[in-house]
């Protein structure tokens, strides 16, 4: 029952955490009490991208004849299909961890781990049993789960959150979505390709709030143009569930309006899982929701550590994952630096999709930056052409002074898959004037970011 290091959940920041402190020659156990791979895995990251690529396949075929291809009828949707591929390739990822912890002989306990005093961790399994580990390192990384707004209570009915919306037995004919980050615009974006009337409702003037205001306002465009009905500066005061459907009053600048829907979805953030894991009775500090560590995720207890959601930072997986390293690596005795929180990528799996790094430009200017600003659309670039799917753009902000580059924001096909090499450029103290003469691949979506910077330093040669 004694280990070098038990982690609480799988998700990914804690199997990442247990396969390398497995790496680094320590005993290890992951405490899990539902799936292994965690909400990302099982019910986020992984089966909404299969959700949205069964959408994107979709919207291919609908528009078939644009890219020369006769069908012999319409195609249709058979949401019950996607719904089980989804499930599947969850299923298949789970599987993949279990595989990698069986071959870095990491043990799994299942049951609901707590912790205790002396470095010990409780694990109550489905039976109601409780059995107590040992370990010298105890990591936590118990995630979160979709937030409850009082006047917006989940009854996974007709008031659903994220799990309920990848899982529904029938297609809704109508929906209205609550918060549009990330998580309410994809699947507005889902629901609305598939056929579903679509309602995106969200507090702050702009939809998906944190990224750049441009960015913003042309997805707002992208879905208006794809039929979703977007409210912004509006909140849901009220939802009447007593009739077949929903009633959905909603208080706009104009006054109230009134919606009937089959189905609400809440997409207004997410809630951290601190409750009942004995971090009161162990004297670990928690501030606003988040358990207070160090630059290495050391809790205010000796021994005791966390990462991912529970910790400050945005809810990102791959930020958990490398927070897991980190940690690891630290209790390992290795060198080690702590996460540059300023550089860390965020992407929305929309169409067209959305990725972000760095300052917004009303952050660099803000900040008191002399800034320099390039654009690209990918109206210009003969790979989106060519694509059939001009809509978009790539924006890049540079400190006119030294050139660093402050950040990037960009939307439009693959934009997530290019968004890594801004990451990497940063991280690599990477000028503007330097990636202007590196040489990207034509023609590809990618030389839309060396023609934005190329525009920020009047030297773009395709507008």
């Amino acid at each position: 029952m004694n280990y070098d290091v038990i982690v609480i959940g799988s998700g990914p920041g804690g199997y990442v955490a247990a396969i390398r402190a497995s790496q680094l020659g320590m005993k290890v156990a992951v405490v899990e009490k539902e799936s292994l791979g965690g909400v990302c895995l099982n019910w986020g990251c992984i089966p909404t991208k299969a959700l949205l690529k069964s959408a994107q396949v979709f919207n291919y075929m609908k528009h078939a004849a644009d890219y020369g291809i006769k069908l012999e009828k319409s195609p249709e949707p058979d949401f019950q299909a996607m719904i089980k591929r989804s499930r599947d390739v969850a299923g298949g990822m789970s599987a993949g961890v279990n595989f990698l912890f069986k071959k870095n002989k990491i043990e799994v306990i299942s049951g609901t781990g707590k912790v205790l005093s002396g470095k010990k961790v409780e694990v109550t399994d489905e039976k109601g049993g409780r059995t107590e580990y040992s370990a010298s390192h105890i990591i936590i990384a118990t995630g979160a789960r979709s937030r409850e707004l009082p006047n917006l209570k989940q009854d996974e009915i007709k008031v659903i959150g994220y799990r309920k919306a990848m899982s529904l037995g029938e297609q809704p004919k109508s929906m209205v979505v609550v918060g549009s980050g990330a998580i309410g615009s994809e699947f507005a974006y889902f629901y609305n390709s598939i056929g579903t009337e679509v309602t995106l409702v969200e507090y702050m003037p702009n939809i998906i709030p944190l990224e750049d205001e441009e960015i913003s306002k042309q997805l707002a465009r992208s879905f208006k143009k794809a039929g979703i009905k977007v409210m912004t500066d509006s909140t849901v005061e009220a939802v009447d569930t007593s009739g077949k459907g929903c009633k959905v009053t909603i208080k706009t600048r104009k006054g109230e309006e009134q919606i009937e829907a089959d189905i609400v979805l809440s997409a207004v953030g997410i809630t951290t899982n601190l409750e009942g894991i004995g971090l009161e009775e162990v004297g670990i500090k928690t501030d606003k929701g988040k358990i207070i560590v160090d630059d290495f995720y050391k809790t205010t207890v000796e021994g005791y550590y966390a990462i991912g959601d529970i910790v400050r930072g945005p809810a990102l997986a791959h930020l958990a994952s490398h927070e897991a390293i980190t940690c690891v690596e630290k209790i390992a005795g290795k060198e080690v630096h702590p996460i540059d929180y300023t550089n860390i990528p965020a992407c929305t799996y929309t169409l067209p999709e959305v990725a972000s790094v760095g300052m917004t430009e009303k952050q660099a200017r803000e900040a008191g930056y002399e800034i320099k600003v390039g654009k690209f659309p990918f109206s210009a670039s003969g790979k989106a052409s060519a694509a059939g799917n001009k809509d978009g753009f790539v924006k890049v902000i540079f400190d006119a002074k030294y050139g660093e580059w402050l950040g990037a924001h960009m939307i439009g096909d693959n934009v997530t898959e290019m968004i890594a090499e801004v990451v990497a450029a940063r991280k690599l103290e990477t000028t503007g004037e330097e990636i202007i003469k590196t040489i990207h691949p034509h023609p590809t979506m990618s030389e839309a970011i060396m023609e934005a910077t190329a525009a920020a330093y009047d030297e773009v040669i395709h507008l």
